[in-house]
C-alpha cells in the first residue's frame, strides 16, 4: 500500500506532514522532475508522489551546459505550467542560482514560487544557507534542502562528482544533514552520495530523504524526467539513471513502472549507486 495508489478511487494531495508520515511508516516516496502541464498530468495519473520543477530545466529544456543561467522568472513560469497539470501530486520549486544568497532574496523568490502553485521550495547547501532555511521556515515556507553534489556549485567543485567518499567529507555531510533538519528543512535531497553514507544520513534525521544517485537506503527517489524516458539531453548519462520507457512502453507506463520499482525496492539497484 502506498500514499498515492493510482487504482484507488480517490487520492488526496500530499502535504508536508504526510511526507513525514511516509518516512515513519517506511513507505518510499516517488518523485520526478517536470517542466510542463502535459507531463505533470501523466505523473499525477501515474501516482507520482512529488514533482520538482528543477533548475535542471536549464540543461534539459534550455540547452545550457549547467543550471547557472536559470532565473527565478524561468522557474516561476514552469511552476505555473506544472501546477495546472496536477491535482494531487506535491509540487516543489527549485530556487535558482543566487536567488537564495540572502534570506530576503530567498523570501522574495519563494513567495513567487508558492504563489505560482508550488507547495515547497528547494535550495542547495548548508553553511550560510542554514540562516536562509530558518528565515523561510519561520515565515511558514516549507523548505527542501539539497546536499551532496549540488549542481549550482559546479564551478567550485570542478564538475559533477560524487561527494562524501573520504571520511572527513562523509562526516561533514552527516553534520550538514543534521544541521539543515534542525534549521527547519522538511525534506532533504541527497545527490551522488555513496549508498552507505546516504543510508546513515537517512537514519540520523527525522525528515525524509530523497535520493538521486544515493542508493536504495533513502526514504524516496527522484530522477530527471528526460533521463527516465531515455531522452538525449546533450549531456553525459549518469550511471544512476534507468530508461523506464523501454519497460513501460508508453510515457504513462514508464511513470507507473518507475513508481512500482521505487516502491518495491527494485530501483535503484546496486548498479545505480556508488
Amino acid at each position: 500500500m502506498y500514499a498515492n495508489d493510482p487504482q484507488a478511487p480517490a487520492r488526496i494531495r500530499l502535504t508536508v506532514p504526510a511526507l513525514r508520515k511516509l518516512k515513519a511508516e517506511g513507505q518510499r516516496i516517488v518523485a520526478l522532475t517536470a517542466y510542463d502541464a502535459g507531463f505533470a498530468r501523466s505523473m499525477d495519473e501515474a501516482g507520482i508522489d512529488l514533482v520538482l520543477v528543477g533548475d535542471s530545466l536549464g540543461m534539459v529544456c534550455q540547452g545550457h551546459d549547467s543550471t547557472l543561467p536559470v532565473t527565478v522568472d524561468d522557474i516561476v513560469y514552469h511552476v505555473g505550467c506544472v501546477a495546472r497539470g496536477l491535482s494531487r501530486t506535491f509540487l516543489v520549486a527549485d530556487l535558482p542560482f543566487q536567488s537564495d544568497a540572502t534570506p530576503e532574496r530567498a523570501l522574495e523568490a519563494s513567495t513567487r514560487c508558492l504563489q505560482a502553485g508550488a507547495a515547497m521550495v528547494k535550495l542547495e547547501g548548508a553553511g550560510h544557507k542554514l540562516e536562509v532555511i530558518r528565515f523561510l521556515s519561520d515565515r511558514e515556507i516549507p523548505v527542501c534542502a539539497h546536499l551532496g553534489l549540488t549542481p549550482q556549485s559546479v564551478l567550485r567543485l570542478g564538475g559533477y562528482k560524487v561527494q562524501g567518499r573520504e571520511a572527513a567529507a562523509a562526516r561533514k555531510l552527516v553534520e550538514d544533514a543534521r544541521a539543515v533538519a534542525a534549521a527547519g528543512a522538511d525534506l532533504l535531497v541527497l545527490e551522488c552520495v555513496p549508498s552507505e553514507l546516504a543510508s546513515e544520513i537517512t537514519a540520523a534525521i527525522d525528515i525524509p530523504t530523497i535520493g538521486i544517485g544515493a542508493g536504495a537506503g533513502c526514504d524516496g527517489q527522484i530522477l530527471v524526467l528526460h533521463d527516465l524516458l531515455g531522452l538525449n539531453s546533450g549531456h553525459r548519462r549518469p550511471r544512476f539513471v534507468k530508461d523506464f520507457l523501454a519497460d513501460g512502453g508508453s510515457v504513462l507506463g514508464a511513470f507507473q513502472a518507475y513508481a512500482d520499482a521505487v516502491r518495491s525496492g527494485t530501483f535503484p539497484g546496486p548498479e545505480h549507486g556508488y
